[in-house]
């Protein structure tokens, strides 16, 4: 990814070799103790502590004039620079040297803080596939991924990581899914099941038909976000940015203000005593804890959510996650896993279940459609499809066949009342499939879209995060969504919608809760919400893994397809949130009151320069706690 700026950097100085710093901390000591024991400067104390400033204090100096000549007058450097020459001009040398080497010190440690960090993301990013074993008449030959272009084939041994996208065309094997989607489980694949560059094969060796170059494949598109994340800048560390460029200056007007001022209104005040409180403010001063620790937290805050599966596309998209008040729900695939399951068995009095399920699925067999896949899957077991003979599908009502050479039918009511079966009414429920056998009805299969397992849990837990308006935005029947919003206890629904009805359902969410300050989050699958996942505050592309669309339209991408990522992905926005305020809060609030300590006298410049330093590692070790965090709290 894009090499981010060291603290220093950051504040407009170079970073320090550890060496450098060392030897002008040990000639600081010796110089300060010698001066000490004599009690007056003698011209080697004098050059011992001078060489010992300019040994970390030249590079300070240089872009401090670099920049003034540049027009960038007020920076850390300028404010470093005047304020270690005004303290060997009134012949504070010992001071001087304390300002820059401290300050030195303070920034390799910051350094180190961030270089650390920037290793946490950079290590999220290893799973970019070096290699690729492309398949030719010759045998295997290793390639990049960028050559392989779509239709040709590649071998994938145990251990290596899928290099493009693809689909398994011999072998089966288990793939390590987790650099991708953060699931902790391996997924097994088989021939025909689909293969994303970034898993990693654990077992098996198979191959695989590119369908996607690497370009548009998987794990380069989680990379170019990962990547272009941190060049968008949340609203807060636009604030500091702007509010750097005011305060210095505004420092230096008020410290020369307190060096010449007094001197002149104040009987018996001595220039060289006010000077000196002056040097004081412009020591703590220094923004770098601001400036540095801001963009740190937000970075660190990134970085957390991408170790969970959750892309941000920048940190503003994280800040305002962080204050979302409302989230609307796509229905199907989101709250629900997006594909029928039986969910209840109805056979008539004297029939088994199992019986009634074995008849079933012998026709169920025979069609592809997704409600005789449910009942396949349901049965569990090879069936012996063969005793159905005369298979004719019926489209929009079911099958009708001839087993063991009796008239069996496996379809909807109207099916049912075309050949003469009674059924008993339904009560309310949404997919009733009737079976019927020689004329005479056995019983109804109750095949549903049933809500994910984790959806009550995520629900609960937005609520405990207080978000209190909870809606869901469907496509599908009014009395299949009213039965889902009330399953959840959604605050409301509307369904039967069209993707412009969805895009004009969150508008007016929108406006409603732009009256209170508040955030719409909407979360879908990325494909069909297309349109309204690009309108809402925050639109949450959720189980995106290989969806265009997804990557496109939406602001945050979950990748796995699991709907409590979202609370974990709020969490994580709120706590980022809450660090970058803490850090102005610390930085802010101990410079201002040491800045009136130094004009008052009581503060000198050694206690300046060690609250300076401390101030700043303060904040930025805070900051990296928003790498560490977790989301589950």
């Amino acid at each position: 990814m894009g090499e981010r700026q060291s603290c220093g950097q950051a504040c407009g100085g170079p970073a320090r070799s550890l060496p450098i710093v060392v030897a002008a901390a040990a000639m600081l000591v010796f110089g300060t103790v010698w001066q000490w024991q004599l009690g007056t400067h003698t011209f080697l104390v004098h050059g011992l502590l001078l060489t010992s400033y300019l040994m970390v204090g030249w590079p300070v100096l240089w872009l401090a004039a670099h920049n003034v000549l540049k027009g960038q007058v007020f920076d850390e450097n300028f404010l470093m620079g005047i304020a270690s020459l005004g303290a060997i001009a009134i012949g504070k040398t010992a001071e001087a040297a304390a300002v820059m080497v401290f300050y030195a010190v303070g920034e390799y440690f910051q350094d180190k803080a961030v270089d650390n960090s920037r290793r946490s993301i950079t290590a999220l990013l290893n799973m970019r596939p070096e290699y690729a074993n492309l398949l030719t008449p010759a045998g295997p030959v290793r390639t990049s991924p960028e050559a392989v272009q779509v239709g040709q084939h590649i071998l994938v041994k145990p251990g290596e990581r899928v290099p493009l996208d693809g689909i398994l065309r011999e072998g089966t094997s288990s793939l390590d899914t987790s650099a991708l989607t953060g699931e902790s489980l391996p997924r097994s694949v088989g021939l025909g099941d689909t293969a994303l560059a970034g898993m990693v094969n654990t077992t098996g060796v198979f191959t695989l038909e590119v369908t996607k170059v690497y370009a548009d494949s998987a794990v380069a598109r989680i990379l170019e976000l990962v990547e272009q994340a941190s060049e968008r800048k949340a609203p807060t560390e636009r604030l500091i940015t702007t509010f750097a460029r005011v305060y210095t200056p505004a420092v230096v007007v008020g410290a020369v203000l307190v060096a010449v001022v007094p001197p002149l209104v104040v009987p018996g005040a001595s220039f060289s005593e006010w000077l000196y409180r002056a040097l004081v403010m412009l020591v703590i001063s220094c923004p770098c804890a601001l400036v540095v620790s801001v963009p740190l937290t937000y970075f660190g805050g990134i970085g957390a959510a991408s170790r969970q599966g959750v892309l941000f596309k920048g940190a503003n998209y994280l800040d305002a996650l962080a204050k979302v008040s409302m989230v609307a729900f796509d229905k199907t695939g989101t709250l629900t896993h997006g594909q029928f399951s039986v969910v209840r068995l109805q056979p008539r009095s004297g029939v088994s279940e199992h019986e009634f399920l074995a008849y079933a699925a012998i026709l169920a067999g025979h069609s592809n459609h997704p409600i005789s896949r449910a009942i396949s899957m349901a049965h569990g077991k090879p069936q012996d499809t063969q005793r159905a003979g005369h298979v004719c599908e019926l489209a929009g009502r079911g099958l009708e066949a001839t087993v063991d050479g009796v008239c069996m039918l496996l379809g909807n009511e109207q099916l049912m009342a075309e050949r003469g079966v009674d059924v008993p009414p339904a009560q309310g429920e949404e997919n009733v499939v009737h079976l019927a056998l020689g004329g005479q009805w056995m019983g109804s299969i109750i095949v549903a879209d049933v809500l994910r397992r984790e959806t009550p849990g995520v629900i609960a837990d937005l609520r405990r995060l207080g978000i209190s308006k909870l809606w869901m935005l469907s496509g599908d029947r009014k009395d299949i969504a009213d039965k889902a919003a009330r399953d959840l206890a959604l605050d409301g629904y509307a369904a039967e919608l069209l993707p412009q009805d969805k895009v004009a359902a969150v508008d007016t969410l929108r406006e409603t809760e732009a009256h209170s300050g508040g955030k719409l989050a909407f979360i879908g699958d990325g494909i069909n919400d297309a349109p309204v996942l690009a309108r809402a505050d925050i639109g949450v592309a959720m189980g995106a893994l290989g969806s265009d669309a997804a990557i496109e339209a939406a602001d945050v991408v979950i990748m796995p397809n699991s709907l409590a990522k979202l609370t974990a992905a709020i969490r994580i926005a709120r706590f980022t949130r809450r660090i970058a305020r803490q850090n102005i809060a610390l930085s802010l609030g101990f410079k201002i009151g040491f800045m009136a300590l130094g004009a008052a006298g009581i503060a000198t410049i050694w206690a300046a320069v060690f609250a300076d330093v401390g101030v700043a590692l303060l904040a930025v070790l805070n900051a990296t706690r928003a790498l560490r965090y977790t989301g589950t709290e």
